[in-house]
């Protein structure tokens, strides 16, 4: 499986029979261009979109007759499982920020799992719906989604033997969120890539759990 971070909270997953599924696409240039991360052009066979803001939900610059899936509920294309279990972008109940999906996609032998804007902690009953996680996209940054103090405490909740970040401030996302520094200060097992993706097999799993930051790709 590769995964490829775009920006922002924007991903391809692609699985190593090349279906390409791209995660929470985003308006480039959107919020009178506080977001400025390039276009989202690729080839999609799924798109996911995790709750209707400009940030997380563009489609109209992906290629392809790919499936969109945009609610709850367990789906099947294509060989690999997608569960999207809904929960919120606040920590109101959706008062301030509505409704978000956390999708559990299982490929490749892996489960990874997508937080989207995720603004509150996890209680059992969701723990249990998401299960065994072997790669977690965590957003960290705050102020729209949980910050980087719950981001690590749902981290340790879920344990995943991956935990890519997301949704953080850099030089093309001017939101009033705090940088991945933030997140990773303290933390063990950091490795910072280079690259904007990387290739992970359920076989090269790292033996204790590693955070890995990615550089935007767009």
């Amino acid at each position: 499986m590769k995964i490829k971070w775009y920006g922002h909270s924007a991903f391809q997953i692609t699985t190593e029979k090349e279906i390409r599924i791209i995660i929470d696409p985003y308006e480039s240039g959107s919020f009178s261009g506080a977001l400025s991360y390039g276009k989202i052009e690729d080839q999609a066979d799924i798109v996911l979109t995790s709750h209707d803001h400009a940030d997380h939900n563009y489609t109209k610059d992906i290629k392809g007759k790919y499936n969109h899936i945009s609610k709850a509920g367990d789906h099947k294309i294509k060989d690999i499982k997608i569960k999207a279990i809904p929960c919120f972008h606040d920590s109101l109940g959706g008062k301030k920020g509505g409704s978000n999906l956390i999708f559990v996609i299982t490929a490749d032998g892996l489960n990874l799992v997508h937080m989207g804007d995720i603004g509150h902690s996890l209680d059992q009953e969701l723990l249990k719906k998401i299960g065994k996680v072997d790669i977690l996209l965590l957003p960290v940054g705050g102020f729209f989604t949980v910050d980087a103090v719950m981001a690590q405490k749902i981290m340790n909740d879920i344990k995943p033997s991956i935990t890519v970040p997301m949704h953080y401030k850099t030089e093309k996302c001017n939101f009033p969120i705090t940088p991945v520094e933030n997140f990773t200060k303290n933390q063990a097992n950091v490795r910072i890539l280079k690259e904007s993706s990387v290739v992970i097999k359920k076989e090269t799993l790292p033996k204790e759990p590693e955070i890995i930051i990615l550089q935007h790709a767009l």
